[in-house]
């Protein structure tokens, strides 16, 4: 395996105060969109939200009837709002856990997929944290749910370009800010597991946390119509197709099968699985594609019954988890993500 250049420390979480349960969401949905959705979509939104797989989300609103009407100006105030404060909370969390500050931070990586500013969400941290002025920023888009690995790539390549250097990593998703109902399976599923929170870590040369040993991505643009954000009337609606679960399962299965034969490495040498919920029909294929037990996917089955898919902040959210329960020295972590595209990204990670 390679030499440790970076590591990956003081993972950090923030979700927004809003909890609704599943009961409560379907309850909103049928009593605001009855007699606008045919009975077989009807039937459709009560079977999803009755799956065990979730049980409640958190969401960035001060209640579900902001949702209604709500036009592109008035969400794009919401991600604005919301997408800042998770994000600076997340980050304020990291930097406590490493014991930095913020004149400490060289530089600044934010992905998001859910909502769009220019500037980008990492200048309104800049100023928001006291972040240096000179610090190097970048914000990625439109890596979907796969998001925090690409910007953990580029961070671990900001921080090993300074010797000396902390880059701080953040997730962001306001995954509500992508709502929309119709007779659509896409969109009356995504309203079944999605739901909004952050994440963020710090990346440097310094021991801890974990040691970034490797990481991998793999592109398949043949199925990009699988699972994508498509523009309709000017705003983003959610597009997923039957065959996701299968897709998913061959192309981040194969990558993670990549990522260990390059390390010298087998199925039973990594520990731990930090694997992206994309739903249970999903965790299902890619489980039994690299063969897991169903105790290697606890945390990935945790987090979503708990929160649902947060999208590109998910995976960050089963690290902390996994760290929560507490991790031997040594022991092998993947963390593996997938998203539009298809694309998906793979992280071996080693605990300190």
């Amino acid at each position: 395996m390679k030499t440790f250049d970076c590591f990956l420390d003081g993972v950090a979480t923030a979700l927004p105060p809003l909890a609704i349960s599943q009961g409560e969401g379907a309850a909103f949905l049928k009593a605001n969109y009855e007699g606008r959705l045919k009975p077989s979509s009807l039937k459709l939104l009560a079977r999803v939200f009755a799956h065990p797989s979730v049980k409640s989300r958190r969401f960035a609103f001060d209640g579900p009837a902001a949702l209604l009407g709500e036009d592109p100006d008035k969400r794009a105030e919401r991600f604005t709002l919301w997408a800042l404060k998770l994000s600076a909370e997340a980050a304020r969390g990291a930097l406590k856990k490493t014991g930095l500050g913020a004149g400490d931070i060289s530089g600044l990586v934010v992905n998001t997929c859910t909502g769009y500013l220019c500037p980008g969400v990492s200048t309104y941290l800049i100023e928001e944290l006291g972040l240096k002025r000179s610090v190097k920023a970048y914000d990625l888009v439109g890596s979907g749910c796969g998001g925090a690995v690409p910007n953990l790539q580029l961070a671990g390549a900001l921080a090993g370009a300074r010797p000396g250097g902390a880059v701080l990593s953040v997730a962001v998703e306001i995954c509500s800010c992508t709502f929309q109902m119709g007779d659509d399976a896409s969109l009356i599923i995504s309203n079944a597991i999605f739901g909004d929170g952050a994440a963020a870590a710090v990346v440097s040369g310094k021991p801890g946390g974990f040691a970034l040993v490797d990481s991998v991505s793999r592109f398949a643009p043949e199925y990009r119509e699988d699972i994508r954000f498509v523009h309709r009337n000017g705003q983003l609606h959610n597009q997923l197709s039957a065959r996701l679960p299968g897709l998913a399962a061959e192309t981040a299965g194969g990558l993670a099968a990549e990522l260990l034969a390059a390390n010298g490495l087998t199925r039973g040498d990594i520990g731990h699985w930090a694997v992206h919920p994309g739903g249970e029909n999903v965790i299902k294929a890619v489980q039994a594609r690299l063969a897991l037990a169903d105790d290697d996917m606890r945390w990935t089955r945790k987090v979503l019954s708990e929160l649902g898919n947060m999208s590109s902040a998910t995976v960050l959210f089963i690290l902390d988890e996994m760290q929560r329960e507490g991790l031997r020295s040594g022991e092998l972590v993947v963390l593996l993500a997938f998203g539009a595209g298809l694309s998906a990204h793979a992280c071996l990670l080693r605990k300190v």
